[in-house]
Parts: C-alpha cells; structure tokens; sequence
C-alpha cells in the first residue's frame, strides 16, 4: 500500500492527473467498501479526476466528483497512512462549491510521511512503475521502450554499475514535466540502441 500511495503522489505531484489514478486502482479494487483503505484509495482516486475535469474545464463533472471525493475521505482521519488527508478535504470542499476555484489556485500536493513526493523521492522500482503508468496513459509513449528501459535499469542497480544511464533517465522521464518529450527521445534512442546490442550476439552460439 505505502508504495502505491507514494508512485501514485509523486505522478500527481508531477502534474500527471489522470494517469496517477492507476498507481492506486489495482490495489482499491479487490478491498471491501467501506473500509478506511478502501475510502481512502476511491478519494484519492475521484480527487485526481476531480482536479483533471476541472482542469479541462468540465465544471459539472469537476464539482460531482469534488463532492464524492470529500465524502471518501470524510470517513478517515486527516492524516491516515501519512496522507494529508485532511488538506486534501478542504481543497474538494472549495472545488464543490466553486469549480473555477482551480483556475486560481493550484491543486493540494499529495503528502506522504509528510514529504510532497516527487520522482527524485521515489526506490527505483518505484519510478519504473511509474514511468510505466506514465507510458499507459495514452499514445504518447511507448510502453514497450519503457519497459525495456526499465529492465536495463534493474540490471544497472542489480550490478550495481558506475553508469547508470537507463536509470538517471527514468528519473528524469517521470520528474520530466515539459521536458519529459526530450527526455523520452533520450531514453528511447539508448533503448533502441541496447535493443541493438542484444540482437547482434543473440544466437551466436546456437
């Protein structure tokens, strides 16, 4: 859970609405409503799409899900699991009674432990996935240069190597903001380029 929650902040915190729902979804579904866990995750969740409809300027669908989202959460204690749960409260209250409110003010950041988690403050594992969500959420990214960078990742922390490029640059993907275009071409070029390196010896001594 702790994990879940910290990938899932650090996505929102990077600007990332609607993909960061997906960090905390595969864990919500399978938990029994009404539990504190479960109210926390569907509040986080429908507080991420709050924010994105508001952002896209839907204002009903804004205010609906504001409204629901605050009555998740109302149901657990301000700071459950660390979460600033109760930050998060007061900014949906001011969303369902004003939409455009986010036209003027900049969504609460998600805390966890306190920390206003960011991509640099992710594990690696923790920034693989989510450059994957990253890669899910449309058609911008190909998942399947993420993924193989994330697999030359691991084997960079696994041997514990001195250049770790595939990692510095999953860091920088995620952490990218408006630069996260260049930064995929990076990635993707050294992606292609290794993909290369493994095809050229692959069956040599078959």
């Amino acid at each position: 859970m702790e994990r879940a929650l910290r990938v899932g902040a650090a996505v929102f915190n990077e600007g990332d609405h609607h993909a960061a729902h997906d960090a905390w979804e595969e864990e919500w579904l399978p938990l029994e409503a009404g539990t504190a866990d479960e109210r926390l995750l569907h509040g986080l969740i429908q507080y991420t799409a709050a924010v994105y409809h508001a952002r896209n300027r839907n204002w009903s669908g804004a205010r609906g899900l504001a409204e629901s989202a605050g009555e998740y959460l109302g149901g657990v204690a301000p700071d459950y699991r660390e979460v600033n749960v109760g930050a998060v409260r007061a900014y949906l209250g001011r969303l369902a009674a004003d939409p455009e409110f986010a036209e003027r003010a900049s969504p609460v950041p998600l805390t966890v432990g306190g920390v206003a988690v960011r991509a640099e403050d992710l594990s690696f594992e923790g920034v693989a996935e989510a450059a994957r969500l990253l890669a899910a959420d449309g058609e911008r990214w190909d998942e399947g240069v993420v993924e193989d960078a994330a697999r030359y990742g691991r084997e960079e922390v696994e041997a514990d190597a001195s250049t770790t490029r595939f990692v510095a640059l999953l860091f920088e993907f995620v952490g990218g903001g408006e630069r996260r275009g260049l930064v995929y071409q990076r990635l993707r070029e050294h992606t292609e380029r290794r993909r290369g390196r493994e095809e050229d010896v692959s069956g040599l001594f078959e």
